[in-house]
């Protein structure tokens, strides 16, 4: 691969962990990790109500959001 391709390549994987971390992409899986981790015995909501309870907090303590 040549160093232009090779830098390219790069950008493009920088700009997807950027994208897929602002939009929450592993959001889940960290939570699931840290739930495991500190509350071994307590049970691992699915993803689906994973983002309904987050959904629903975000919505119920808007916090500094613009809109």
């Amino acid at each position: 691969m040549t160093a232009l391709g090779s830098s390219l390549a790069r950008g493009v994987r920088a700009v997807h962990w950027y994208v897929s971390s602002v939009m929450g992409d592993k959001d889940y899986e960290r939570f699931v990790a840290h739930r495991r981790r500190a509350h071994p015995a307590a049970p691992v909501p699915t993803e689906k109500e994973f983002w309904r309870r987050r959904w629903a907090e975000q919505d119920a303590n808007p916090g500094a959001r613009c809109c």
